[in-house]
């Protein structure tokens, strides 16, 4: 591989750039590579890093392993009916077609599955999901996922870009006059020094944007660059207004509030109590689950031993209805000493079982927080978790409006609607992947690689050296410190009309404080300087949340509001497309109809 230094601009050639080495860029990447393409990764943090580790429970398959009767009909029913029919129709049956042989695929490539007792992947319970249908590996599921797919992306000789930041998309000028994609601009995070990778397909597989809310459960890197590079880019994004509020993270100590605690412990038998020692998920049974959640202790019970015959316990409805459920219990002064509810599997379950299923969970309270879950309860309460809201893209392809553009996994929209279920994410990751590296690669051979227009180079990098440029300025931790208030107290759990308004507003007046930011010393070890790259494009992903949650008068999945406390038919009908405005410093909104599902699927839903 051979780069020159022009102008001190380090550049490279491929086919094909995947921003992003979580599950959903590898994968990408793999199949690009297969499809031959010259491929190379670029990844914001170190390769093995990616927030993929987070999903502990499994991927969510319809294998049939446990229960027979299980198929990719009642999973795509499960996952239209938990994203509130907000979904892309076709994108949800894609997913629940295909994720059994993705998931095959991985163990060919040798993850290690737990197994059943005649030998096959084992899948446990999660929340939403008709029968037992997560593939796992204890509860480190997305760690075993990473590892397979690096260990292969190594393998093939991919070429990957670690520590390396892309700030802007480049592009060029077709024969009709609409731009497509002609490359990446970005630096070196140790060094500062700046380069870019010319070529005509980008897949975006950079992930969320949890880090604008003040406690959540994502990392660093979840800063929205995918999200914020589409919109520069002319790309549009959907159903931003929803985000999943996972129902539990740790709420103790200070030092590690949000951090996740996996679905699976109530998959295994963990329940719900509030400080009364009640299992309050019994009084938050919505009525359309009803038929098919247990309405009694006893019955719930009787479910982990008979589950073909029994109904579900509640603390297995979708991740959004528990959340709420928590929620209210807090307010209504049912808590926790710190602010949340307890989690109990000490005296549903032994020990060695604890041991053996949740060893990463038994490690992370007994090391973070003192806590032998062994042997008592864990303080847990929702913590912002998972962006619905993404590129929109096309189902099959993975294309967005711009040629050339392509985007995966958490960073892209439709597939989810308005709440993902738990484990859906992980098969989410490979399915597309999968899908938008074998569309990109074919996309860059009958394209080849544009020229980059110099301008263009010249403004990305007078674009990130700004804050370097005033004297006197503000101090970017200052302003995402108001920033994740803001959205943590405004753009919440539960949402008014007026506090998001208030929120806009104040988002309005961090545009102008960010315009006066100062960066001091140089370009190399620099966190300051990356994060003042970083807020713009927070702030212009919190922009398209807080607009999109006030234009939405209804509460449906991850997005609820106080004053509009139910769904509505009229909403449930359209989504929201955000766009960048004409000035390039905001976003406007429009309505759009969801695409018209078949009959031969409407049938799913008939009762």
């Amino acid at each position: 591989m051979s780069a020159a230094a022009e102008g001190g601009i380090e550049r490279h050639q491929y086919d094909v750039i995947v921003i992003g080495a979580g599950g959903s860029g590898l994968r990408a990447a793999i199949a690009a590579h297969d499809s031959g393409a010259k491929v190379a990764v670029v990844c914001k943090s170190l390769l093995g890093k990616a927030h993929t580790v987070m999903a502990e429970g499994g991927a969510a398959a319809a294998m049939g392993n446990l229960y027979p009767e299980d198929n990719w009909q009642v999973h795509f029913r499960d996952t239209m009916r938990g994203g509130k029919m907000l979904n892309n129709w076709r994108m949800a049956q894609l997913h629940a077609q295909e994720a059994p042989e993705r998931v095959m695929e991985l163990e060919d490539w040798g993850a290690l599955f737990d197994r059943t007792a005649d030998g096959l992947i084992s899948q446990r319970d999660f929340g939403g999901h008709r029968y037992a249908r997560l593939a796992h590996i204890g509860d480190r599921t997305g760690l075993e996922m990473i590892r397979t797919l690096q260990q292969r992306l190594v393998a093939l000789g991919i070429d990957v870009y670690m520590e390396c930041t892309v700030t802007d998309l480049l592009k060029a000028p077709t024969d009709s006059g609409a731009d497509r994609i002609a490359g990446a601009f970005g630096y070196w995070r140790e060094t500062g020094r700046f380069i870019v990778f010319e070529t005509p397909a980008v897949v975006l597989a950079t992930g969320g944007f949890g880090k604008a809310w003040k406690v959540t459960s994502n990392s660093w890197e979840y800063t929205g660059d995918g999200h914020a590079l589409a919109l520069r880019a002319g790309a549009t994004l959907i159903n931003m207004e929803c985000v999943q509020f996972h129902p539990t993270g740790m709420v103790w100590p200070p030092s590690v509030k949000g951090l996740l605690v996996t679905e699976s412990v109530r998959g295994d038998g963990g329940v719900l109590k509030n400080s009364e020692g009640e299992r309050f998920m019994f009084n938050h049974i919505p009525e359309y689950f009803r038929a098919e959640t247990a309405d009694t202790i006893e019955e719930a019970d009787r479910w982990y031993e008979d589950k073909k015959n029994n109904r579900r316990p509640p603390e297995l409805l979708p991740r959004d209805e528990v959340a709420r459920a928590i929620n209210a219990e807090v307010k209504a002064g049912r808590g926790t000493p710190h602010g949340g509810v307890y989690l109990d599997i000490a005296s549903r379950r032994t020990p060695e079982f604890i041991k053996k299923r949740l060893p990463s969970m038994y490690h992370q309270f007994k090391e973070l927080a003192d806590v032998d879950i062994t042997k008592e309860p864990m303080e847990i309460g929702p913590t912002c978790h998972y962006a619905m809201g993404g590129v929109e893209v096309d189902p099959e392809t993975e294309m967005s409006v711009v040629p050339g553009l392509y985007s995966v996994g958490e960073c892209s929209g439709g597939m989810h609607g308005s709440n993902r279920l738990g484990g859906n994410s992980l098969s989410d990751l490979i399915v597309f992947g999968k899908r938008a590296g074998d569309a990109a690669a074919a996309y860059a051979a009958s394209n080849g690689i544009p020229s980059v227009s110099e301008d263009d180079v010249e403004q990305a990098k007078r674009s990130a050296l700004a804050p370097f440029e005033l004297e006197g300025g503000e101090n970017p931790y200052a302003i995402q410190s108001d920033l994740q208030q803001t959205m943590q107290d405004l753009v919440g759990i539960i949402r008014e009309g007026a506090e998001l308004e208030e929120a806009i507003s104040r988002i309005e007046t961090f545009k102008q404080r960010i315009a006066q930011m100062t960066v001091e010393g140089h370009r190399q070890y620099n966190p300051g300087w990356h994060l003042a790259i970083d807020l713009r494009n927070m702030l212009l992903v919190s922009e398209a949340v807080a607009k999109a949650a006030l234009a939405r008068q209804e509460s449906r999945g991850g997005h609820t509001r106080n004053d509009f406390p139910g769904p509505d038919p009229e909403w449930g009908r359209k989504n929201l497309v955000v766009s960048l405005d004409a000035e390039g410093t905001g976003v406007d909104l429009r309505e759009q109809a969801l695409p018209e599902m078949p009959d031969d699927l409407k049938k799913f839903f008939e009762e």
